[in-house]
């Protein structure tokens, strides 16, 4: 795989992340699941959050104009999307960076590649509790939404 298609599935994954929260309803932001936990905005927020906290300890300079988005920027949809998308933009440059650098991720072992789905595997575990957490909440999605998030040739 060469380092654009490796780039390039990163921002797939970014995508689908903005793809979901362009489907759920600003209202649904604080919806929980019957478990409780952090509301569908908070784990939007805390999938932002986590990557600023890899930025904070991989590429500190990647972090200029980004900022944590707290408990209550969860409820603005505005804001997450930005949010996400600035980060995502950042995650994307520390990801090429690694990948120039000998492939290695400052305090993630084994390598960038292993990096990269780890960031997939945690962010795909937090839109699956979104989308339970609105199903619970009775703001079911429309099934071409949950299609449409495994579409990763079209997205």
């Amino acid at each position: 795989m060469d380092e654009e298609e490796f780039l390039e599935t990163w921002e797939i994954h970014n995508r689908i992340n903005l793809y979901l929260l362009d489907a759920t309803e600003s209202a649904a932001l604080g919806s929980l699941s019957a478990s409780k936990g952090r509301s569908v905005g908070e784990q939007f927020a805390h999938a932002h959050n986590v990557r600023l906290m890899w930025l904070k300890a991989a590429a500190p300079d990647l972090l200029a104009g980004l900022a944590k988005v707290e408990k209550a920027g969860a409820l603005d949809k505005k804001l997450l999307r930005q949010s996400l998308t600035d980060s995502g933009e950042a995650i994307k440059l520390l990801l090429r960076q690694s990948l120039q650098q000998g492939g290695q991720v400052k305090g993630f072992k084994p390598h960038v590649s292993a990096f990269l789905g780890y960031l997939i595997s945690h962010e795909s575990h937090h839109r699956g509790q979104i989308i339970l957490s609105l199903k619970q909440a009775g703001k079911n999605l429309d099934k071409k939404i949950l299609y449409g998030i495994w579409e990763w040739g079209v997205r």
